[in-house]
């Protein structure tokens, strides 16, 4: 009986179950078995190398040595470019990874891993190169195309994958020429799609594609796949000329030329018709079929003429020769002179080479003033201009050559003037300005500073020149102005100029370096430069906002005068000074000048004299006070020693009768302690309000027996008390 094996569902996953009890299996018996890894590596079938198309089997083969009867179940890996490309589960030695039909994107770095248990052993990597590239494919929209159309081409590698890089080239059947080629790079498509446009002179073209990959250091390229044939047909034809007359042109003929094409019906516009002589459109029309240019036949009309016709995309041409005989030379006008003064004799004639007969007539500009051949006349100013002649035999006319004439008008003497409402200050432009109101122009002026040419300027018209000039001090101008007349140049009158210049530097000085004698005169001397006057002067003190002189005068230097200065003069002076050319915020000012006011000699002495008197008065006074006060102090005791009345001699002098007294004094005896110890209070108060005379009286000593003391005078001061004015004696 053979076994039922179940279908569907079951059998896979009886499948399943079994699988994995073989991977248990084989996995404890891994545990349990010993193995090593002795070797790996790959193989490519046929060989590392193929053609592209071609089948490819690279092959991974492991030598594994274990003691299990049963080979293990191992983990094989195929990587390409460090990217897994394929993985099985095998007990076999050889693995397998399949490509059919390899391409260039196959081409690349292969290497394979083996994994059992925590063993692993990887190859060393491999090269596969897959050699060339499958022909494109090349497709069009279109078989048939009028001209200025488009023809899309699509060119494709399906085989392969991007990036690709593809060029195509459109070719021209009937030439086998590369009319117009492109290359682009396609990033993310195995195609391309070009549109090419379709021009004139495109009959039959065709178109060729061509692919490019760029694989590592190598490029394959493919063969170049044509397309098929396109047709081309023409939306219009070339141009053609028609030229009337035919044959022989001749002057006066009526010229008529036309140009003409053929539009099919396919064609999506109208195109425009322009006829050009010397690349000079004389025609065109952009609505129909032809254009024409119709003109009498003229020398001038000689030349190459082109027709071009154009509809966007497409442009076609063609060129004629035009020749036409001329029936008569170019008149030719001459004159006198052609410079001459007003109302001088001017003659014009008119000639033909050869003379043929024909009628003549004189313009000047456009203005017909002869109908002759010859023309004299006085000239004055208005004939000045162009004048021409023309010469006209049948219908034919011609005009000669320009002869311009200039007459010249003598000029009226020039005026020069300036704004003389504007004061002209030192440094800034005055405007000077010339004009001689008659003169035919061109006029040149020049401008005359100090008899010297300073500037000139030229002008067609009779207006006013202006001269630029920065005058710094009064100046005398004049202009002289020239023209084409024969008379002599011709010279304005003198203009003066005053120029004011302004302060710009202020300068304060001093007699004696600032120094200055107390009751003599101060004067302070404010100066400038060479400014124009009236000038206002400032003069301050330091460190007050209000000057405390001020004048406007007309000269360059102002004066404070201080008569008898004294110290309140003394400091630190300043001025300013302006005029009207200062700007208001811009006052100069001079430089800070110290000013010291000192004393006479005289008076100094006298000061020393005063003082040294005082000094000697008060030392005087002081020395008397001194001994007034010690005299008094020695005669207390004496007071206190005699009887109440002293004796008065005539001249009322106290006369000293205790000759112990004088004893004492001679030996230094000293009184005053003893005496002051003694004495009353209210004697001594009474005492002091006595009016005291000391008289100073010598004395000789009358004791002959002291032989050991030196003779001689001692002075005594004698107290002599004034009797009381209100009882009349004394105390």
């Amino acid at each position: 009986m053979q076994p039922v094996w179940p279908r569907g569902d079951k059998m896979w996953l009886w499948l399943g179950v079994l699988l994995t009890l073989s991977l248990c299996a084989s996995v404890e018996g891994q545990q349990e078995n010993p193995f090593t890894i002795n070797s790996i590596r790959m193989e490519s079938l046929p060989a590392w190398t193929v053609p592209n198309g071609q089948n490819l089997t690279l092959q991974c083969i492991v030598d594994i040595s274990t003691t299990s009867e049963v080979r293990p179940q191992h983990l094989v890996r195929f990587y390409k470019d460090d990217i897994m490309i394929y993985n099985t589960s095998s007990a076999k030695d050889t693995e397998s990874f399949f490509i059919p039909q390899a391409r260039m994107y196959h081409s690349g770095k292969y290497k394979c891993t083996v994994t059992l248990s925590n063993k692993e052993k990887t190859t060393k990597e491999y090269g596969v190169l897959v050699k060339g590239l499958p022909s494109p494919k090349v497709m069009l929209d279109k078989k048939e195309v009028v001209e200025g159309g488009v023809v899309t081409v699509n060119c494709s590698v399906e085989e392969e994958r991007a990036p690709i890089n593809f060029k195509i080239e459109k070719l021209l059947m009937d030439t086998k020429t590369v009319k117009q080629t492109r290359q682009k790079m396609s990033t993310n498509q195995n195609f391309m799609v070009i549109e090419f446009p379709i021009e004139e002179q495109d009959h039959i073209v065709l178109f060729r594609c061509q692919a490019m990959i760029y694989s590592g250091f190598q490029v394959e390229t493919s063969a170049a796949t044509r397309s098929e044939l396109v047709t081309v047909r023409e939306s219009f034809s070339i141009p053609k000329f028609h030229i009337s007359p035919e044959g022989m042109i001749t002057e006066g003929d009526q010229l008529l030329i036309k140009c003409t094409i053929q539009v099919t019906y396919q064609a999506p516009e109208f195109p425009e018709i322009i006829i050009l002589k010397d690349k000079n459109i004389v025609a065109h029309s952009s609505h129909g079929s032809e254009a024409t240019y119709s003109v009498m036949a003229m020398v001038e009309h000689n030349g190459n003429y082109t027709c071009k016709v154009e509809s966007s995309r497409i442009a076609k041409l063609s060129s004629i020769l035009v020749n036409i005989t001329e029936l008569f030379s170019k008149p030719k006008l001459e004159s006198s002179t052609t410079l001459l003064d007003e109302g001088e004799r001017l003659s014009l004639w008119c000639t033909i080479p050869g003379a043929p007969p024909g009628n003549f007539t004189i313009q000047k500009g456009n203005v017909t003033i002869a109908q002759a051949q010859n023309l004299t006349l006085v000239t004055s100013e208005w004939d000045s201009g162009p004048y021409t002649c023309t010469a006209t035999i049948s219908n034919v006319v011609k005009r000669s050559n320009v002869v311009r004439i200039t007459v010249c008008e003598m000029l009226s003497q020039p005026k020069i003037f300036h704004d003389t409402s504007l004061e002209v200050i030192k440094g800034q432009t005055v405007r000077i300005h010339c004009q001689s109101v008659n003169g035919t122009g061109p006029i040149t002026y020049r401008l005359l500073k100090a008899r010297k040419v300073l500037q000139s300027h030229q002008t067609h018209s009779n207006g006013p020149v202006v001269f630029k000039d920065n005058p710094t001090k009064d100046a005398e101008y004049q202009c002289i102005a020239d023209n084409c007349h024969s008379h002599p140049e011709m010279i304005s009158e003198v203009l003066k100029v005053k120029v004011v210049a302004p302060v710009d530097e202020v300068k304060l000085t001093i007699q004696m370096n600032g120094e200055v004698e107390s009751g003599q005169d101060m004067v302070l001397r404010c100066l400038v430069n060479e400014a124009s006057p009236p000038i206002t002067y400032n003069f301050y003190k330091e460190n007050e906002d209000r000057p405390f002189y001020y004048t406007t005068i007309n000269n360059t230097q102002a004066t404070w005068h201080k008569p008898q200065a004294s110290k309140e003069q003394e400091g630190q002076y300043y001025c300013t000074a302006f005029n009207r050319a200062n700007r208001a915020r811009i006052v100069p000012q001079s430089n800070v000048l110290p000013v010291r006011v000192f004393l006479a000699p005289w008076k100094k002495g006298l000061i020393a004299v005063v003082v040294i008197g005082v000094i000697i008065a008060t030392l005087v006074l002081g020395a008397r006070c001194y001994f007034l006060k010690k005299a008094k102090a020695k005669q207390i005791p004496v007071e206190m020693s005699r009887p109440a009345v002293p004796l008065l001699n005539s001249n009322n002098e106290k006369i000293a009768s205790d000759p112990n007294i004088e004893a004492n004094s001679h030996y230094g005896y000293n009184e005053d302690v003893g005496n002051h110890a003694i004495k009353p209070v209210n004697e001594n108060k009474e005492l002091l309000d006595l009016d005291v005379e000391y008289t100073e009286v010598e004395v000789t000593s009358p004791e002959p027996h002291r032989a050991l003391e030196s003779k001689g005078t001692e002075t005594v001061y004698s107290e002599i008390r004034k009797a009381d004015p209100e009882n009349g004696k004394l105390p």
